[in-house]
């Protein structure tokens, strides 16, 4: 699978954000603050692993329709993903 330059920008976000909230805690920021901002790190990560699985589920049904293939494997297959990261 080829990762796209907006799946590698939204983990260099998530990067960022993770390094905000690390300086938040060595500057001793209210709990009620990181915790938001953890949250706000953790959405990112969950949005860019939809956006990951379903861009591979798309490349992976085209080739399997392409060879004439059975498709439900790779649905399955991408719905386990989506349950595991969770």
């Amino acid at each position: 699978m080829e990762y796209t330059d907006q799946m590698k920008n939204r983990v260099k976000r998530i990067e960022g954000q993770l390094r905000g909230i690390l300086k938040m805690m060595e500057e001793n920021s209210d709990c009620r603050d990181v915790i938001t901002q953890m949250s706000a790190a953790r959405t990112a990560i969950d949005r860019t692993m939809g956006v990951v699985v379903s861009s591979n589920l798309v490349e992976c049904v085209r080739q399997a329709d392409k060879n004439g293939e059975d498709t439900e494997e790779f649905v399955n297959e991408a719905v386990n993903l989506l349950v595991k990261s969770r």
